[in-house]
This record gives C-alpha cells, sequence and structure tokens, in this order.
C-alpha cells in the first residue's frame, strides 16, 4: 500500500499512479489530515485492505506534499555507514549512533525550490525514511518493523558551516532551514518490498551521480534503530526517523562542493521513488 499527501489531503496510491482521496472513499469514517492517519493506523489499513475502492484519478506530482508533513518527532541518525562516517573523518560508532533532530519546520513535500543561505556551504543527505505506524516503547528488535507505518525517500540537507559551528556545532539549526527536510514521494508500507532491509538508494546533481548505496549497509538497520530508540524515548504515531546517508556527500570530497544557484537534486530507492530539489539563490 502507498499513501501520500495530495493538496494537504490523505490519499491512497494505485500502482499506475493514480490517487484515490481517503476522506471522500470512506464517506468520512478517516480525516482528510495526512498526519492523523498513523494514531489509527492499523485501523486504517484494514479497512484498505477490506475494502473495495473505486478506481483513482491522475494528479501532478508537485501537488504531492510529505507523507508525515507534521510529526511530534522528528529523529535523525548520524555515520550510519562506514564510508560516510570514514569520509566525515570519524570512527564507527558503537552501541549508538549520533542522534540529532530536524525540526518539523523544515519539512516539505518531494517536488520543491529550495532558497540557498546567504555565504553557507550547502550539502545533500538522500536517507531512507521510515514512520513509525504503532507507538514503540522498548520494542524488541524482532518486533521493530511491526511498529513501522512505512518508509519514504528523504534528503536531510544540510548547510555545514551552522551545523558545525565552534565552539558548540548546532547540527540541529544547520539541517532545519526552510525546505531541508523533503520527505516523499508517498510512504510505502514494508511488506511491498521483498526485503525492506535491502534497498538501493542513489542521489545526482544535475545528472551526475553523487551518492550510491545500499541500505543492507547500514550499521544500525532501521530494526535495530528502533529498539535501540524505544529503550530510550518512546516512538510516537507518525514519528519521523531519518536513517543515515551513504558516502558521497559535499563535505567529503577533495575539493568540497557544495549546492549552487540552478542545481537540480534528484534522490531515489528502490521501490519508493524519487524526489527532485531546485536550488536558488536567496
Amino acid at each position: 500500500m502507498r499513501i501520500a499527501n495530495l493538496s494537504g489531503r490523505l490519499a491512497l496510491v494505485s500502482g499506475d499512479g493514480r490517487a484515490l482521496d481517503v476522506e471522500r472513499a470512506g464517506g468520512g469514517r478517516f480525516s482528510a489530515d495526512p498526519q492523523a492517519v498513523y494514531e489509527r493506523w492499523d485501523e486504517f489499513r484494514a479497512w484498505a485492505a477490506d475494502t473495495t475502492l473505486p478506481d483513482g484519478a491522475a494528479f501532478d506530482p508537485a501537488d504531492l506534499g510529505s507523507p508525515a508533513p507534521a510529526p511530534r518527532q522528528l529523529l535523525a541518525v548520524g555515520l550510519n555507514y562506514r564510508g560516510h562516517a570514514a569520509e566525515s573523518g570519524f570512527a564507527v560508532p558503537e552501541g549508538l549512533p549520533p542522534v540529532f533532530t530536524k525540526f518539523a519546520g523544515s519539512i516539505s513535500g518531494p517536488v520543491t525550490e529550495v532558497a540557498l543561505p546567504k555565504g553557507g556551504h550547502t550539502d545533500w543527505e538522500v536517507e531512507l525514511v521510515a514512520v513509525i505506524g504503532r507507538r514503540a516503547e522498548h520494542v524488541a528488535e524482532a518486533d521493530a518493523w511491526s511498529h513501522v507505518a512505512g518508509l519514504s525517500v528523504g534528503q536531510d540537507i544540510s548547510e555545514r558551516i551552522t551545523q558545525l559551528a565552534r565552539p558548540a556545532p548546532q547540527f540541529s539549526l544547520g539541517k532545519s532551514l526552510p525546505g531541508f527536510a523533503p520527505i516523499g514521494p508517498w510512504l510505502v508500507t514494508p511488506d511491498e518490498f521483498e526485503n525492506p532491509d535491502d534497498l538501493e538508494l542513489r542521489c545526482a546533481i544535475n545528472g551526475e551521480e553523487v551518492q550510491k548505496g545500499r541500505t543492507r549497509d547500514l550499521i544500525f538497520s532501521v530494526p535495530t534503530l528502533i529498539a535501540r530508540l524505544s529503550a530510550l524515548l518512546p516512538l510516537l504515531p507518525g514519528d519521523v526517523l531519518f536513517t543515515g546517508t551513504p558516502a558521497g556527500v559535499g563535505l567529503g570530497r577533495e575539493p568540497q562542493r557544495w549546492l549552487a544557484d540552478g542545481d537540480v537534486l534528484e534522490s531515489a530507492i528502490e521501490g519508493i521513488g524519487e524526489l527532485r530539489q531546485t536550488f536558488v539563490a536567496n
């Protein structure tokens, strides 16, 4: 199953790319609010599976928003691929990787225009995003996937000067400028994948591939992250988890490379879809 935020309304997306408005199809049983569905995720999934639904309609991808537009918690994981840890000059984390937040005001949809901060060093990080569908607290790793509503594509866009400022780095601020957390194009439930722990992800700038990896190479897999994070704090329905990026970011290049006015950033994950961000000078 695929769900989407279409013009601010919850929609089901079919395999042929047509969208069905959930509130209208369900006679008001479920709210049109895309974020609200996660509080009733099990009920919603059962309804969608057991109900004969009408055909959807074609739509413009530019009308899509984030499938989780207003999470109570957005947790992001750093240094979760060995190659990225090495290019960043850090040792591979043990026990739990660095975790920070991207503030909810940075969330946007899959096709957007992003203003570059003046004098900044704006970088790219394609990431697998997991959205929580059932409260997770002290969850065993073997049970973790049952707490995931679905997977999406994310970009952890980062302004490196602010992020790495001294004497105190501002990780969350540097990663939370407007439009710095595009998510989409929709949410795909784990059962849609042959193996949700092994998906290809890639990223290109103006058609030039800059990142390519597989989620099987995560140091801490999605189930491991959920188990270890939920041992410390509850993960709530609709919460968003950015799981880390593979090697190939601008910070780790020689010479370093930053996004520039007019650049088009395309980010994709196998079995989910693609994001497209166009960057403009501010």
